[in-house]
């Protein structure tokens, strides 16, 4: 009889994801119903459909608790609900509930063809609509007027919007520790806070950044941030370049720590606020503070003194028998506080001016032979269509003559027989017809 396998107890190591492309497709609408009140003893009963619920939104809600983009990178396509059709008796179709994404405080959504920025979610529960859902076709009961009491045709539900974003995560911290490899920074945010990153001589540096809240005397609480170590050449890509410079973007105050035993400490700090600067600007006016670690080491304290004048104000520290971190603490969350107030004064709401512009219908493309007509509303009533219903094309028709694209297609010199694509649908222009198109 074989020997059962034994497996070693361990930690799962979860990994960090800052950046994923996602697909977002909002809830299409239910469609309308097209149906007739058959009642005994009631003749002509008319019209009774029923409109189609709409489509349930996408939404990415800011939630403090998820510290990585993990869900979205295993996830990548999120749909909204579907409405439900109507039914006849007038009953309407449910909408769609909306679809909740929750992301980390600190995610930024941008479109992934434009990389416009759309939405920065710092604030717990802050919301962005990333898909919305689309309207419920309308039921035949809509469309009933003194010149045609009964419509043989509804609306169909109007597919969802959809979109393909970048998403983006900064972390959120007050304090964020910059240093190159191996100054120190995991062992220090180890001693200041509960946080637990894998310390040990390794010759190269974290991969992912490291959150910790450190607690102080009165209940407050200062978030440090361990951001991974910057190389010479960061700001131009090397090493994780990027990856890592951005994290420390919306940190407070920030704290350089340079390890005593490095050939030359000064040139350190050089290269440190090189790169700073190299990669932006926002770090030009951001308050720092530097820790001259490894204080402990007697070779290192001997230097200390003819360090001092390059850097002042430092705090000599050490890591790891926890000298002077007191008082570094307390000096960090003094001038965190003091940046913290200065925001909410500044803070001045912002009102934007109502603004009432006009937004044309359509618009028309000349496209090789023919015309390609664009533009929201155009596009809603092709999507809402069944081509497969004659009076459901002609009320199509008669949308389309009331936008005026008739009358505008003619002052174009659009001639018979030519190619005019609306919403990827091919039709035949054909003007002196009592029906214009040809399918």
């Amino acid at each position: 009889m074989g020997t059962m396998p034994v497996y070693n107890a361990g930690y799962l190591h979860t990994m960090f994801i800052d950046r994923v492309r996602i697909r977002v497709t909002g809830g299409a609408g239910g469609n309308g119903c097209m149906s007739f009140r058959r009642e005994k003893y009631v003749p002509l009963g008319g019209p009774d459909g029923g409109d189609g619920g709409n489509g349930g939104d996408v939404v990415f809600v800011a939630d403090p608790r998820l510290m990585s983009l993990l869900d979205l990178h295993y996830h990548s396509h999120w749909k909204g609900q579907r409405g439900v059709h109507g039914k006849g008796s007038g009953l309407h179709g449910r909408n769609g509930a909306p679809s909740l994404v929750k992301v980390p405080c600190g995610t930024i959504i941008r479109d992934f063809e434009t990389k416009e920025l759309l939405c920065d979610l710092v604030d717990e529960g802050q919301t962005f609509c990333a898909g919305a859902g689309g309207r419920g076709g309308r039921g035949n009961t809509r469309f009933a007027n003194a010149g045609n009491r009964a419509p043989r045709f509804a609306e169909k539900g109007e597919p969802g919007e959809d979109r393909d974003y970048l998403i983006e995560l900064k972390v959120l911290a007050e304090v964020g520790l910059v240093g190159l490899p191996n100054a120190g920074k995991s062992t220090l945010l180890s001693h200041l806070t509960a946080a637990r990153p894998k310390i040990a001589d390794y010759p190269f540096t974290t991969l992912s950044p490291n959150l910790g809240v450190a607690s102080l005397d009165q209940y407050r609480t200062l978030v440090i941030a361990d951001i991974p170590g910057i190389i010479e050449g960061a700001a131009q890509g090397k090493g994780l370049g990027h990856d890592f410079l951005r994290h420390i973007e919306r940190t407070k105050v920030l704290l350089f720590l340079i390890d005593l035993g490095d050939e030359d400490p000064v040139q350190t700090r050089i290269v440190l606020e090189k790169e700073l600067s190299e990669h932006s600007a926002v770090f030009e006016g951001r308050p720092r503070y530097f820790a001259l670690n490894k204080s402990d080491v007697t070779e290192n304290r001997e230097r200390l003194e003819s360090l001092l004048p390059h850097f002042p104000g430092a705090f000599p520290i050490s890591a790891v028998t926890g000298e002077g971190l007191d008082e570094l603490v307390e000096a960090l969350w003094q001038e965190a506080e003091r940046v913290r107030q200065a925001a909410v004064v500044n803070d001045i709401p912002f009102q934007p001016e109502r603004e009432y512009t006009y937004t044309a219908p359509f618009t028309i493309v000349e496209e090789g032979d023919g015309y390609r007509v664009e533009g929201d509303r155009v596009l809603r009533v092709v999507r809402m269509t069944d081509f497969q219903n004659p009076d459901a094309v002609r009320y199509f028709q008669h949308s389309l003559q009331g936008m005026g694209l008739f009358k505008a297609l003619k002052r174009l010199g659009a001639k018979a027989g030519q190619r005019i694509v609306i919403a990827g649908i091919e039709l035949e222009y054909e003007p002196d017809s009592i029906d214009p198109w040809k399918r």
